[in-house]
């Protein structure tokens, strides 16, 4: 994965496409990144505008929507592959502590969620180009194809405040339950309720502070 160092401040709010993202140090985010094909980009045209007329609240109801229709497993939903599901699991593990401190994680087949602190000195930005390049390329080559893997742009939401944090906790590691994949949080291999369940107690802390 790509190693990215130098001085680095929090830039605040910016635009990286349509979707505006926060990079806040070392504040929690929930982010949710997708595939490339795992929703029509007509059907999310067609929202926006709707949203645009019609809510106040644009960004938060256009995220539900989509996480809402990700559940319904759009797409060639390449992360229902084990290889892929554990090669991208592991991806995320692997910088835990030194990039990011992770709390939260899902891989779904069509997306993932996962609940992230920035470490010092790293932006959000740098730390999603890294994970979602290296996966990409890695995902291609297990395929045995090319092409564009996962959708250019992420959702990422300040976590506001303990509360707000259990419950993004509780959402990504109910997904798959709610998605109907599974009848626990914990059945699920490719998540942070998975991994809980099988490292002892003492080992926990690197994994939900």
């Amino acid at each position: 994965m790509t190693d990215r160092t130098g001085d680095y401040e929090p830039k605040g709010w910016h635009n990286r496409g349509y979707l505006p993202h926060f990079d806040a140090g070392e504040v929690f985010q929930s982010i949710t990144f997708r595939l490339h094909d795992s929703m029509p980009q007509s059907l999310l045209e067609t929202w926006k505008q709707e949203l645009a007329r019609e809510s106040a609240e644009f960004e938060d109801k256009l995220r539900w929507r989509i996480e809402a229709y990700l559940d319904q497993g759009y797409g060639a939903c390449y992360l229902s592959d084990d290889r892929i599901a554990n090669m991208m699991q592991s991806a995320l593990l692997h910088f835990e502590g030194e990039r990011y401190r992770l709390s939260a994680w899902v891989v779904m087949p069509n997306h993932v969620h996962l609940l992230a602190a920035p470490c010092e000195a790293q932006s959000l930005s740098d730390i999603m180009h890294s994970i979602k390049s290296y996966t990409a390329q890695e995902a291609n080559r297990m395929l045995v194809r090319k092409g564009r893997f996962w959708f250019e742009d992420y959702f990422d939401r300040y976590i506001r405040n303990a509360r707000h944090f259990e419950n993004a906790i509780s959402y990504i590691e109910n997904n798959p339950v709610s998605a109907s994949l599974c009848h626990t949080p914990s059945e699920w291999r490719f998540s942070s309720a998975w991994y809980r369940a099988q490292v002892p107690q003492t080992s926990r802390a690197s994994v939900r502070n």
